[in-house]
């Protein structure tokens, strides 16, 4: 996913982590991998290390499934940490570069073709086609979202889906009818004009707008591309959209910030998370996020905030189900099959679904997700729902993992961006000089 302001925490630069990981990852992860552990079973005096990022539900949780793999599994120990998101990057970066990466990791999407093109990561297909890790119970679709040259490197820890967090009782004060699964992006555009027609006041006694200004945000660049029939990437090496895509969707944006319908260029660049986005800053009546985040807009801002789905383009719905987080298992591990014994657990375990809930978005494995789902009341119910209602309505099948150079692209764009909004550059001009960085980017 948006992880993911976009409502995702925030990310250190992405070129420093690929500075970091690319000193190791073209030269100390390559070679010969061992392929099992002990050949006699004996699992006694096994020590795995599982690494991930979150907060400290999601930690209290993991702890508690891991304690419990280990009681069915005597003799193994399982070694855990965990950190916010941007150093967990960073520190995982250079494990990568060292040859260290844990015997399980968490991945984020974007990681996956830079860490399997690196030898960072191995193989799944083995150990899930003797049924060592199960995927019967998962959507084979989403499952692609963790391959890389037709090969399965990561499985998807939880399955998410962008969408509007929007305030319901403004919408109502506007006219607006509740946004439904085939509105377009006419529609969202005059749903802000006729916000901002309100004349409300922010709190700082600023305009109060429609909406947060997507045009940093590469999710909501790519949901707009999909509606038209496009991708970010036709394939690991080449973009799938032209200057004119980019020109177009920068152009529609920057004139509603213009005309007052979308958030100021400076409220846009200070949104790093849930509280510093306009929304959360009570300037704005929408913001673009993840299924996984939208609780904490409620949580913060009342029970009036609910979940809409993204504009489409005539009807056809752009975005997709992505995964929240992935799975894998390091190169050099000495003992994958504990490692993928670790994480058919976590996927597939009912009692381990019972424990993690839904701290990673729902899980992948549709039994678990039903049983669990039982249990969910409030904005996680709704979310709940909300993905189950965008599946009816039909959603284009997800993408696989996107190329390395996609992390440096990222930040190209939101870069690319901010230049328009602060009139150093037209769109034109921006989308020109970001489609020449990508395919640098790409060739390299």
């Amino acid at each position: 996913m948006p992880k993911p302001p976009n409502g995702r925490l925030p990310r250190p630069s992405r070129r420093s982590v690929l500075a970091v990981a690319a000193v190791g990852l073209s030269t100390a992860l390559t070679g010969t991998l061992s392929a099992c552990s002990a050949a006699s079973g004996d699992t006694s005096g096994i020590s795995l290390r599982f690494s991930w990022w979150g907060n400290d539900d999601r930690a209290a949780r993991t702890e508690k499934a891991v304690r419990l793999f280990e009681k069915e599994h005597p003799g193994v120990t399982v070694r855990t940490s965990n950190g916010d998101f941007g150093s967990y990057l960073q520190k995982l970066a250079t494990q990568a570069a060292g040859g260290g990466v844990p015997d399980v990791v968490q991945l984020d999407y974007r990681q996956i073709s830079q860490y399997a093109a690196g030898d960072a990561i191995r193989p799944l297909d083995g150990v899930i086609k003797d049924r060592t890790i199960r995927t019967s119970d998962m959507d084979q679709d989403f499952l692609r979202t963790g391959t890389y040259k037709g090969r399965q490197f990561a499985l998807p820890m939880g399955r998410g889906i962008t969408g509007y967090a929007y305030d319901s009782v403004v919408y109502k004060k506007a006219g607006i009818p509740t946004p439904r699964p085939g509105w377009t992006w006419q529609d969202w555009a005059k749903a802000n004009k006729k916000i901002a027609a309100l004349g409300l006041k922010s709190p700082d006694g600023r305009p109060f707008t429609g909406a947060n200004d997507g045009g940093t945000n590469e999710d909501v660049f790519e949901t707009w591309l999909r509606s038209r029939g496009k991708n970010l990437y036709a394939d690991q090496t080449e973009l799938g959209f032209t200057e004119e895509d980019l020109t177009a969707f920068w152009s529609f944006l920057n004139t509603l910030r213009e005309e007052g319908a979308i958030a100021q260029a400076r409220d846009t660049v200070q949104a790093k998370s849930t509280e510093t986005s306009p929304i959360g800053r009570r300037l704005a009546a929408a913001d673009f996020t993840w299924d996984a985040t939208f609780p904490g807009y409620a949580a913060l801002l009342g029970e009036d905030i609910h979940f809409a789905p993204v504009p489409t383009t005539d009807g056809r719905q752009g975005t997709y189900f992505k995964p929240s987080m992935l799975l894998g298992i390091g190169s050099q591990s000495r003992h994958p099959r504990e490692a993928a014994q670790l994480i058919d657990f976590l996927l597939n375990d009912p009692r381990a679904g019972d424990i993690l809930g839904f701290s990673r978005s729902t899980p992948p494995n549709r039994k678990i997700a039903a049983r669990v789902a039982k249990t969910l009341e409030g904005p996680e119910r709704e979310i709940y729902d909300y993905a189950r209602t965008m599946e009816k309505y039909g959603l284009d099948i997800p993408p696989t993992a996107p190329p390395p150079g996609d992390l440096a692209i990222q930040t190209a764009l939101s870069r690319g961006y901010q230049r328009v909004i602060y009139g150093m550059a037209t769109p034109r001009q921006a989308a020109r000089e970001l489609i020449d960085e990508a395919n640098r980017e790409l060739e390299s």
